[in-house]
């Protein structure tokens, strides 16, 4: 199996697992609400612990598209469900890093809802009430310690599969171009997500720095909450 091909086997897997997760949730009122409330104490935290990078001039585009894209409160199902209908013709219109972004992008956002459908059933009614210690210890008490070291290794890889896309000569031309046929056949969400990704890393320029921070201060929270500190993150 080639390695696009492989990749777009990932995505299917992926958006199968996410589709599963995101129906049961919203098949339960009181489920999705705390799912919600989970997600967005969530975000807020990534924006305190990155506030530095979303400040910085170099860093902020990137910093942005990590916060807002790549986990937020909202739900992504209209941009999976978007990918599942086209996947056959996916990696005829992407270059190999491009598909391997959506991959990354695809299988994180999965990987997520799992890990958080694990936290909301630890926290129960105490989501309501979210506070460093109480998000630590259910945090400690999911476990999972696998998943959550390949939950940020999806992060450097998509790190790096979005800056290797920088690099291909014509490809923001290329994503421009593609923005009215994308729409046309069902595609639109999943081409500005690319097209974000894109200039937000290509203002950044060489994304090693960047990704080395948010990875290493990602892994050292995660180490702490498992140790049974609480760190205001």
């Amino acid at each position: 199996m080639s390695d696009k091909a492989a990749h777009l086997d990932r995505l299917l897997q992926s958006i199968e697992t996410a589709s599963s997760l995101r129906a049961n949730a919203r098949g339960d009122e009181g489920l999705f609400a705390r799912r919600r409330l989970l997600r967005a104490w969530q975000s807020r935290r990534l924006q305190h612990t990155h506030a530095d990078l979303l400040a910085d001039k170099r860093f902020g585009a990137a910093a942005r598209f990590f916060v807002t894209d790549l986990y937020s409160d909202e739900d992504a199902g209209a941009r999976d469900a978007e990918v599942a209908k086209v996947v056959p013709n996916l990696g005829k219109m992407l270059p190999p890093s491009g598909v391997e972004t959506v991959a990354d992008a695809i299988e994180l956002d999965a990987l997520s809802e799992s890990l958080d459908a694990d936290m909301v059933a630890a926290l129960g009614a105490g989501v309501a009430n979210l506070d460093a210690r109480t998000y630590a210890d259910a945090y400690r008490k999911t476990g999972r310690g696998d998943d959550r070291e390949r939950q940020i290794a999806l992060i450097e890889d998509l790190g790096q599969s979005l800056d290797s896309l920088t690099h291909l000569p014509l490809i923001g031309m290329t994503l421009k171009m593609m923005r009215r046929p994308a729409q046309l056949i069902g595609m639109g969400e999943l081409q500005s997500f690319l097209e974000r990704g894109y200039s937000a890393f290509r203002a950044m320029g060489n994304a090693d720095e960047f990704v080395s921070i948010v990875t290493t201060r990602e892994r050292t929270l995660m180490r702490a909450w498992f140790a049974g500190e609480s760190p205001e993150a």
